[in-house]
């Protein structure tokens, strides 16, 4: 059988693939059973568990330094001629490189458990000298506990040494925390090895407790990562640990590593629960976004308002008795945590309508800090004649903050709540000499606005310049003023699908274009990685793209990041939604 390592669905760094061996391994998942080939020092593991047991052959740690992998594998055959090219590489973050390999073993993992620091450095380095589609695997750390961090981190394979030692040692472990058997009176799960009585639980008993326990784990990884909710997951289950909790915050700090793997859409949602949440990728990808990329275009006072529990906003009774108090003569923009502010054009486009927050009344510090911030920021990109705070009482300290970043005054129109018939009818007295814009405005604005957030600054300008916007919000198609289609807006995350017109559009304009460039061939349905000749690196998963070769003119969305095009031998690079062939 032909061995390879083929990734299905992404979650950040971490991924859903398929190691196809003898008994073929859906990541992250387990190999217990490691020949030893060639010199390895990896000693064979055993498993009284049925389970995703597989063969992993090894070439040892620096066995054949340097070279090409072709290299590497004629140098191995030729001095192991009776031996099969190994499945796996033993590599240290230092010495990494390609071997043609499937699989790299972290020599040093174990070390590195309990290191925070260290553990997050190493793997980063070694991902980035081995390819994207090939697996890592980091023998001997792996516990209920922690799998759900290393997989989170991009770990791919593990074995079960280190729950069944623990086990053997009278640890009894679990995915939020472990404990001496001694010190339990009760065993807290209906496995069965824990089905035997209590009194007669041995450590053997608890050795097979911790593998079921481990696979258990592992399979919610899986599931979650299949969700798209490894992060959410995460932010809880960690906590347990010091060290997870450690972990997981450093890898917040390496937002390259993450955001070259975070889609820029999910069709689930965000649970905001903490302030980690702030450090998501998706999270800062938006305020950085908001800031850097979207232009106001309405000649009008800004109106800040609360966000709603009801999502996209405009759908929320609140909001609809803000619109009838503005009545077209201001700009909404909604203030919220873990958001920070969300233009009206923007309250489709992921994560806008997509989170939930612990709503206490109360701010924390840190949310006080971020919000006012990415206020700051849109105030000192966007100019406005006056600036309208309809926000209750726990929003001031956010608003004083920002207007003492930007030196900007703000008019609050709120007496006790933003809903109650005073508030509403001074905010609508705050604006009466306000001239109206039409709602035909707001729709061009918001076709423009996605575009610069989606695409690059100025992006709207230059590829909708002539513009007109059919259908009602949130469905509209953007055509030009001949009545051809150049998008569509869809509305389960807010952006825009473009067609093939407007695809030219984009890559004839001077706006930053994601191209996937593909050999000689007509591609139907979707681009494989084999056939990508290059791709711009910041393509990210989810990214509109422009695919062009010698035959065709296509446009589609990336299953893959750029740079994981360009690297990869196997796997879907890009969905082709419409094409032209040359």
């Amino acid at each position: 059988m032909t061995e390879y390592f083929e990734i299905h669905e992404r979650d950040s760094a971490a991924r859903l693939g398929e190691l196809r061996l003898e008994n073929p391994v859906t990541t992250p998942g387990l190999v217990d059973n490691v020949v030893q080939d060639a010199g390895s020092q990896w000693t064979p593991g055993e498993s009284d568990i049925d389970g995703d047991d597989s063969t992993l052959t090894i070439l040892p740690h620096r066995a054949f330094p340097g070279g090409t992998p072709e290299e590497v594998e004629e140098a191995f055959a030729s001095e192991y001629p009776d031996v099969e090219f190994p499945s796996a590489a033993v590599v240290s973050p230092d010495t990494a490189e390609h071997h043609g390999t499937d699989a790299y073993v972290l020599s040093n993992a174990q070390e590195l458990s309990g290191h925070a620091r260290a553990f997050v450095e190493a793997v980063i380095q070694t991902r980035a000298a081995t390819p994207a589609d090939t697996a890592l695997y980091l023998p001997g750390v792996a516990t209920p506990g922690n799998v759900a961090t290393l997989a989170y981190a991009g770990v791919d394979l593990f074995d079960t040494d280190k729950a069944v030692l623990e086990g053997l040692q009278g640890k009894y472990l679990t995915t939020d925390g472990d404990a001496f058997l001694e010190d339990l009176t009760e065993l807290p799960c209906a496995c069965p090895a824990c089905q035997t009585p209590r009194e007669e639980f041995d450590r053997e008993d608890c050795a097979e407790h911790n593998e079921r326990a481990l696979r258990a784990a592992l399979g919610t990884v899986r599931e979650r990562i299949r969700a798209g909710q490894l992060r959410d997951y995460l932010e809880g289950q960690a906590r347990h640990d010091q060290w997870l909790t450690a972990t997981f915050r450093r890898f917040d700090q390496q937002y390259t590593y993450l955001e070259q793997r975070t889609p820029v859409f999910r069709r689930n949602g965000i649970t905001a629960a903490s302030d980690d949440t702030l450090r998501r990728v998706e999270i800062q990808r938006y305020a950085e976004r908001v800031t850097n990329r979207y232009r106001n275009r309405f000649d009008a006072p800004l109106v800040l308002v609360p966000c709603s529990a009801r999502k996209p906003y405009s759908d929320s009774q609140s909001h609809a008795q803000f619109h009838d108090a503005i009545q077209y003569r201001g700009h909404l923009v909604s203030m919220t945590s873990p958001i920070g502010v969300v233009p009206q054009e923007l309250e489709l486009t992921y994560p806008a309508q997509h989170y939930d927050s612990v709503v206490t009344g109360n701010w924390t510090a840190t949310e006080i800090e971020f919000v006012s911030d990415v206020l700051a920021a849109y105030l000192q990109r966007n100019e406005y004649p006056r600036v309208i705070a309809h926000l209750p009482e726990d929003y001031r300290p956010i608003c004083e903050r920002a207007a003492e970043q930007v030196d900007v005054e703000f008019e609050y129109t709120v007496t006790d709540h933003p809903t109650t018939t005073d508030s509403l009818a001074n905010l609508a007295s705050t604006l009466v000499e306000e001239p109206k814009y039409r709602k035909r405005q707001r729709q061009h604005n918001t076709i423009r606005a996605i575009a610069d957030y989606q695409f690059g600054k100025g992006a709207g300008p230059e590829i909708f310049d002539d513009l007109a916007v059919e259908s009602r919000y949130p469905k509209l198609r953007a055509t030009d003023t001949d009545g051809e289609q150049l998008a569509m807006l869809v509305p389960q995350y807010g952006l825009l699908a473009l067609t093939i017109a407007g695809a030219r559009r984009w890559a004839d304009s001077s706006a930053p274009t994601k191209r996937v460039e593909i050999d000689a061939f007509v591609p139907h349905g979707s681009v494989l990685a084999p056939g990508v000749v290059d791709a711009t690196a910041s393509i990210r998963p989810g990214d509109e793209v422009v695919i062009e070769g010698p035959k065709a003119f296509a446009v589609g969305r990336a299953d893959m990041s750029g740079p994981e095009m360009v690297e990869s031998t196997r796997g879907i690079a890009s969905s082709v939604r419409h094409l032209d062939e040359k």
